[in-house]
């Protein structure tokens, strides 16, 4: 095990992607579960803080130590087993997901979740709960989680298999593999019926694997996977389509969302498995690089897979694009790898556009990740976008809108303005509760928005989330700061209530 502890040395973890920064006395790198048996035992018995490093590519800081040391998991990399005849794999959880994708499309198979940056370690991807483009026909990483072993803050390890370990209503009774019984209750909480990572996931009659995949590395460190696999579609038809104006792209949008929707009952063959939207100062940003964006325009990329080649799908996308006043002859298409790849570059470039601008002016990066109900999408859009305008705060849209998630990112050009975009950033919140929807569509909590996870729940459910955390971590060392604050875990006594 490598351990570094002359500060110099390890500075590179003491920040993230959102440029949140932090502090710690020492940086592990166990290399396999054993290891990191004895290095969390050694670390609990001198009540020693442990921050669970990923690759940094978060935007939350979950990742950030406010003190204590830290455990990277970037050694613990290593692909297990691949089993094509049952369609699932086993990887530690320092693998990236880039090379868990590229692994299995070379097998033809297909890992469905789709994070913007892949290269993250696909153990920070189930401990967040991921998803990205594909989610809106495939879910979030949780649908794809089918075992895990984690090591708890005692050192004592647990096995868990999906469909084995079952709440009975909202008591779950288990042993961990040494044989530690636990016998506790979850938060008693109604989450919105929508895509969403804020807080623990607890429903009745739940399995234990899902109280573990979002749980933001705050209940155990996970030190092996078992995904589940799908077949690889070979044709895929991937297009970017300009529009003149926002209201025909929300059109075509909410026609496609509801042919998608509606293909999965097999009476339409539109059906695509990701529907995003980019605004006009999103593609203004990307111009620069990408000089063949038409002026005064938004867009939207769809994408769909194909049945072969399937002439006729393509035309009904075709139609569909016709119907809604865009120019099919201007639209970006791919059906070759070659052309699909540029695309995806595309696609994902407003994201590190944005996080570049955002730590070339040494400032925090704002940008929600709230999602609300469908009867709800257009009004809520147009009030958070008067406000931001209301306020003089630059910013961009874009996001995943087929599943009424929305990216708004603020641009402050010095702190002065930034104080104004966490002021707005909060109002948004506040906002999207109200319309029955989540804070944290698909980023999670972390140490930056802890207090909207209170606006969306109230205390009295935050004291019962400590709780919880406190039966697994009754020494309060792992992850302390990740989803809410520390004050929670002090006033919270050890059976959770």
């Amino acid at each position: 095990m490598i351990i570094k502890t002359n500060p110099d040395e390890f500075q590179n973890y003491l920040v993230d992607a959102s440029n949140y920064r932090g502090t710690a006395e020492a940086v592990y790198l166990p290399e396999n579960e054993k290891e990191m048996v004895e290095l969390v035992q050694s670390l609990n018995a001198r009540k020693t803080r442990i921050t669970v490093s990923g690759n940094g590519t978060g935007l939350t800081g979950a990742r950030v130590p406010e003190g204590g040391v830290v455990i990277s998991m970037e050694k613990m990399n290593k692909m297990i087993e691949f089993n094509a005849a049952g369609k699932y794999m086993r990887v530690q959880p320092g693998m990236l997901l880039k090379d868990v994708q590229d692994y299995v499309e070379n097998k033809n198979m297909f890992y469905p979740p789709d994070p913007t940056e892949r290269n993250c370690f696909i153990g920070a991807t189930v401990a967040a709960n991921s998803s990205g483009a594909r989610s809106f026909q495939y879910g979030p990483t949780r649908n794809y989680v089918i075992g895990m072993r984690v090591v708890l803050p005692s050192g004592e390890t647990i096995s868990i298999e999906r469909g084995t370990i079952f709440a009975s209503g909202f008591t779950f009774s288990f042993q961990s593999d040494q044989a530690t019984p636990y016998h506790f209750e979850i938060p008693r909480m109604t989450m919105p019926d929508l895509k969403n990572t804020a807080g623990y996931y607890c429903k009745p009659d739940m399995d234990l694997i899902d109280l573990f995949v979002g749980s933001e590395g705050t209940l155990g460190i996970i030190t092996e996977l078992t995904l589940k696999l799908l077949p690889l579609e070979e044709h895929l038809l991937s297009c970017i389509v300009f529009f003149e104006n926002e209201e025909d792209a929300f059109c075509f949008i909410d026609e496609a969302r509801f042919l998608s929707k509606a293909a999965s009952r097999e009476t339409c063959k539109i059906s695509a498995r990701g529907l995003e939207f980019f605004d006009y100062h999103a593609l203004n940003l990307l111009r620069r690089d990408y000089p063949t964006i038409p002026e005064k325009c938004c867009a939207v990329w769809f994408e769909q897979e194909l049945k072969n080649s399937d002439d006729e799908t393509t035309e009904l996308w075709l139609n569909l694009i016709r119907q809604h006043h865009a120019d099919a002859e201007k639209a970006w298409s791919a059906i070759h790898e070659k052309d699909h790849k540029k695309i995806q570059d595309f696609r994902h470039a407003i994201s590190w556009k944005v996080n570049d601008l955002i730590t070339r002016r040494g400032l925090r990066k704002v940008g929600t990740d709230v999602a609300v109900p469908v009867e709800s999408f257009h009004l809520f859009y147009q009030w958070m976008t008067n406000l931001v305008k209301r306020h003089n705060m630059p910013y961009v849209v874009y996001g995943h809108f087929g599943n009424c998630h929305i990216h708004l990112n603020m641009l402050p050009q010095d702190e002065n303005a930034l104080i104004m975009a966490n002021k707005i950033y909060s109002e948004i919140c506040r906002e999207a509760v109200q319309r029955k929807g989540t804070v944290s569509a698909e980023h999670g909590i972390g140490k930056l928005k802890r207090d909207y996870l209170s606006i969306m729940y109230g205390e009295e459910i935050i004291r019962q989330m400590a709780g919880l955390k406190r039966i697994f971590d009754p020494n309060m060392i792992l992850n302390i700061g990740n989803m809410f604050e520390e004050k929670y875990l002090r006033l919270a006594d050890k059976n959770g209530s």
